[in-house]
């Protein structure tokens, strides 16, 4: 007869060892996670700035494009907005590209970029700067030209400008794009 006591101890861990194992194992892997997760986070901005306008233009999306994107156009809307007051931008006529890639200069060249996407009627992107922000730094402009009624919505977005340039950018849309492309196309 054997006694079951003598049994000589098993090679590998009870099942409650290995299971209090793997839940430790899955716990040290939770906290390294955790730890990613918080690393990968504090590379994200939470306090972006960025502006979101919706003007409605009396006048068709292919008129409003052309305004935007056609320089002699943007020359009339620079002289409605009554910018020629406090800057010299008469000295210089609009330059814009009509090609992807493109470049623009507008407003005697205080304002500089490249045409991003061209979706004639549609939509407009730009990398857009104001010469007055560091060497380099370019935002993003994007125009969706909506169709409202006779008329034209632009959902525009503004993003990655300068941290404190919000304000200022938000008027200045309103004053030097948005009202004087209603005088100019109404």
């Amino acid at each position: 007869m054997s006694n079951t006591n003598n049994l000589a101890p098993t090679q590998g861990p009870t099942r409650r060892q290995a299971i209090v194992g793997v839940a430790i194992a899955f716990g040290g892997l939770a906290v390294v996670s955790t730890k990613s997760w918080a690393r990968a986070e504090d590379e994200i901005s939470r306090t972006a700035e960025s502006i979101h306008q919706e003007p409605i233009i009396k006048a068709s999306r292919s008129r409003v494009y052309e305004a935007l994107t056609e320089a002699k156009q943007f020359d009339k809307i620079v002289l409605l907005s009554g910018v020629m007051q406090t800057m010299h931008v008469a000295d210089k006529p609009a330059e814009i590209s009509r090609e992807v890639g493109g470049p623009f200069s507008l407003f005697g060249g205080y304002i500089t970029g490249r045409h991003v996407e061209l979706v004639p009627n549609e939509r407009i992107v730009q990398a857009w700067r104001a010469g007055a922000w560091p060497a380099g730094i370019y935002s993003i402009a994007r125009f969706d030209l909506v169709e409202q009624g006779s008329g034209t919505r632009i959902v525009f977005d503004h993003t990655g400008f300068p941290e404190g340039a919000a304000e200022s950018l938000a008027s200045g849309w309103k004053a030097h794009y948005w009202e004087p492309m209603q005088k100019l196309l109404a």
